[in-house]
Parts: C-alpha cells; structure tokens; sequence
C-alpha cells in the first residue's frame, strides 16, 4: 500500500464513477482500476461495490475511507512541511467553531509575531473537524463549546483523542434575530414564541454528529429549522425569513456580517462553555503560546 492508492481510493470514493476519477487523477481508467484491485489484493478486502450500474464503497471500504482520508491529510502536512517550496516558512494554524473572538485573538497573534516569512491558516470549521484537527496536529490549538446536552460526548472524545480541554467562558442561551424583527426590543423571549418562525442552524452535515453541534438547545424540537454551513447565508435567511438563530449572545460590533443581528436571551436555559483544547503532551510554538495569551484575555471563569 502506498500514499498514491490511497489517493485513488479517496477520488473515486468522491467521484460518480471510475471513468471521472480517471479524469480528474490524470490517468488512464484501466489504470486506476489495476491500482485499486492490486490495493485490495493486498489488504484482503473489497473496498468498491462494481456493477454494471457504477461502482459504491462497501461497509469495509467506507471503514477503510475513513482511516484513508486521516492518513492522506497527514501525508499532505509532511509534504507541505519539508517538501514544498515553502518549508523555509513559519507555520501556525487553528481550528475553531463558529466565534469572532477566536479570529481576533488570530489577528492580534500575526499583527504582534510578524514572521518575514509565514503561512497561518485559521479553520472556521466544524465540531468534528476541530477535533480531527487538533489530534491529528492539522492545527496547534483548536476553539470549542459543549452544552449540557453533548458535555458527556465532548468529554469522552477528549480523553480518547488525547486532547485537552480548557475552559475560557460560561454563556448563556440567546436568541439572534435580525434588528427589524418585531421581537428585536424584547429583552427576553421563550422559544415557543419563535415557533412560528424558521430556526437556522449550523449544518454538521452528519446525522450521527447530533451530539456533535456547536449550538445551544440541539435536543430541542424545532417546529421550523433550516440548516445552513455558511455564516453569509446564514445571515441572508435571518434577515428575509425573520428567522432566529441560537447562540451564545457574542456580538462584535467591529463584525460587518454581524452588525445587523440583535440578541435575546432566552428563557430556557442551556449554558455553553467555550474553551480551548489542544494536543496533550505536544509542545507549543511560539505562536501557539501567544495564540493562548491572547485566549486568556477572554478568560471568565
């Protein structure tokens, strides 16, 4: 087995069929299907369903695309790293759920470490992808809330991800309705008054990572959701669909795409803690350390 099929398998996993992973790979279609045969030879398994309909991944080739896609993105660090013609770079990344004042803690990190040669990447991502990252070292630090409903869960992935948990704040449930909203003015609101309008919801796209949302209320059923995987959109449905979204009551007046939202804290109570993790054992870099200084000026509890 080698990096080279292990990319095959995962085009053709993300591609409707042989002859357009073939394309998109740059090889020959019999090619690719050799490759992936002699793959399967060697590892005992069949990893794609051929019918005369296409092909599908099996149960062992989904299994094995999971760990594939963990293998490959770690490949493609160590490529970028030493082999690239940019590994005489800095390097420093984050992951992190859906908070401003993690992308502000970023931008203070390079205003006030300016490398003469960097590559920083931040990662406005998913609860599960905050956790891949920092495990599999992708990002330094990574920026995450549980509720009481997913504390367990979160918890649990921690230990056996080998991450550590650090709480910064305590927050309470809000509503965000767009400043037009006839509830916009009301200091308090229950979410049986919102029932006759759309929740948006982040989109986890997975719906075996219910446990896995960043948002408050997630065992709450919602007469009305639609989700989305954009804050731009986001924003768009709120404001022409007088829709809510739930969060954490975080409005930073320096945000553009936020300025039009206002905050109602809610009746029912389901408290976030927002915290930072990063890998247990690991180092930190210079970026690292100043990325958590800057952490800890937003440090409550």
């Amino acid at each position: 087995m080698n990096i080279t099929q292990i990319k095959y398998v995962l085009e053709v996993a993300a591609s409707a069929s042989m002859r357009e992973a073939a394309t998109r790979l740059f090889v020959s279609q019999p090619a690719l299907s050799a490759s992936i045969r002699e793959l399967e030879d060697e590892l005992g398994i069949l990893i794609f369903e051929r019918t005369n309909k296409g092909i599908s991944l099996t149960d062992e080739g989904r299994e094995f695309v999971s760990y594939a896609k963990k293998a490959a993105s770690q490949y493609e660090i160590l490529e970028d790293r030493y082999l690239s013609k940019n590994s005489d770079k800095e390097r420093f990344s984050v992951s992190t759920q859906h908070y401003n004042f993690a992308i502000m803690a970023f931008t203070e990190v390079i205003r006030k470490n300016y490398p003469d040669k960097f590559i920083f990447s931040i990662h406005e991502t998913k609860t599960r992808d905050v956790l891949e990252d920092v495990r599999t070292l992708k990002s330094e630090v990574g920026i995450i809330s549980f509720s009481g409903a997913n504390e367990g869960v979160l918890k649990k992935l921690f230990k056996e991800y080998n991450l550590e948990f650090f709480p910064l704040m305590r927050r309470e449930t809000y509503a965000y309705v767009w400043k037009n909203h006839k509830f916009a003015g009301r200091k308090e609101i229950s979410l049986e008054e919102l029932s006759d309008y759309p929740c948006i919801s982040f989109d986890q796209s997975d719906d075996s990572n219910f446990y896995l949302t960043e948002e408050a209320m997630a065992d709450y059923d919602f007469k009305k959701m639609i989700k989305s995987d954009d804050r731009a959109t986001t924003m768009e449905l709120i404001a022409k669909l007088n829709g809510y979204s739930i969060g954490s009551g975080m409005l930073s007046g320096d945000d553009a795409i936020l300025k039009g939202l206002v905050s109602i804290k809610l009746k029912e109570e389901d408290p976030l803690i927002i915290g930072y993790i990063v890998r247990k054992g690991s180092a930190m870099s210079v970026y690292g350390s100043a990325y958590v200084e800057e952490l800890l000026k937003y440090k409550e509890l």
